[in-house]
């Protein structure tokens, strides 16, 4: 199986910004625990903080790949163009948040691609990507 991780803007100062929020581990670290825990798994990990350049990922995998995994950062409540392309591709998306975007400020608690995902998970610190492939892996079996 292959699953893409795609992280948009900020998410790629994991472990150095607002440690209260999405802790102290940076994501390359984290996806390395992934690569090995889920070693059947073809793991492949993006990070852009452009906009288009996330569009263009989710073109280039949306038709090939097994599943995409989505933590769109602040995109996810500003971009009809990232939820209009996950929803043109046939590969089943799930969005992820490191924090649970409904105890934080209202603006954050609207997901303008979350319809477009076969589901959310949030809250649960970096484990919410680990979440997302078991529940990938549920989906496609």
């Amino acid at each position: 199986m292959n699953f893409l991780i795609i992280n948009g803007p900020n998410l790629n100062l994991l472990g150095v910004r607002e440690k209260s929020i999405y802790g102290e581990v940076s994501f390359d670290a984290y996806f390395e625990k992934l690569r090995m825990q889920y070693a059947t798994i073809n793991l492949q990990y993006f990070q852009s903080n452009v906009e288009g350049e996330l569009i263009n990922e989710i073109h280039k995998v949306g038709f090939s790949y097994d599943g995409i995994i989505i933590n769109a950062g602040a995109y996810t409540h500003t971009s009809i163009a990232i939820a209009d392309a996950i929803a043109a591709v046939t590969t089943p998306v799930i969005e992820v948040h490191i924090s649970n975007i409904h105890k934080r400020e209202s603006f954050r608690s609207v997901t303008l691609i979350g319809g477009n995902c076969i589901g959310t998970i949030a809250g649960f610190g970096l484990d919410s990507y680990r979440l997302a492939i078991e529940a990938l892996n549920s989906h496609l079996d």
